[in-house]
């Protein structure tokens, strides 16, 4: 079993100011995020929200299937962040930070723009224990706050994240990444988002990729290209 690279046997949280401990306290981020969530589902009226549609929504069909993604989206982020914890304390900053200002990003969108889609079904043509499990999604997760979407935010962070890791296997990053392509397909497949929604995650992504990676990944390449070319 890999040995974890952080002792956490001793942590408190008066050791929070610790370099050793200090990055836990990226974890707040989360209650900001819950924070708002509550405030955009609760308390913007539904008649504000901008009805987000396009011809494309139209063209695909619901399928039951991409909710093994779309909840597989779940399992993705908490394991990247419990094992990056644990594992590797830089990739664990840069993945909870690329969140942070996507999640920062989305709910400004939802604040001053708020959406929501008309895009589930009235009835599912078939069922079975995954358009069950679609059922209970449709239950507690409303309709409302969806443009861009979070899921794939979160989906391209982390994957950028593992590809620039230079330790991780090309299998795994290989595997990753289709996962997170299904899982960009899945928002549009169980009927969550938009195929607009999807779209409009890709700036905020590039917004974070550059303040995230820009300076640490992309710059030194592009000086090291100058100076072979000069």
């Amino acid at each position: 079993m890999k040995k974890a690279l952080v002792d956490y046997s001793g942590f408190s949280l008066r050791r929070l100011n610790e370099p050793r401990f200090s990055h836990i306290k990226l974890l707040a981020g989360w209650i900001g995020y819950f924070a708002l969530y509550f405030i955009t589902e609760n308390l913007i009226p539904l008649e504000r929200c901008h009805v987000v549609h396009c011809a494309l929504d139209d063209m695909i069909p619901f399928n039951e299937f991409f909710v093994i993604f779309y909840v597989g989206w779940y399992l993705l982020v908490f394991g990247s962040l419990a094992y990056t914890l644990f594992f590797d304390v830089e990739n664990f900053r840069n993945v909870q930070i690329y969140i942070m200002i996507t999640q920062a990003v989305a709910m400004l969108c939802y604040i001053v723009w708020p959406s929501v889609q008309q895009l589930r079904p009235e009835s599912f043509p078939r069922e079975n224990v995954l358009t069950w499990l679609m059922g209970i999604i449709y239950s507690f997760d409303t309709p409302t706050g969806v443009c861009p979407s979070l899921h794939v935010a979160y989906s391209v962070g982390i994957l950028s994240a593992a590809l620039k890791d230079k330790r991780l296997a090309a299998g795994w990053k290989a595997a990753l990444t289709v996962f997170v392509i299904m899982v960009c397909l899945a928002v549009c497949f169980v009927k969550q988002h938009s195929a607009i929604d999807v779209l409009a995650a890709l700036p905020v992504c590039l917004l974070a990729e550059a303040l995230v990676f820009g300076k640490k990944f992309y710059l030194p390449k592009l000086r090291r290209t100058s100076e072979a070319e000069a």
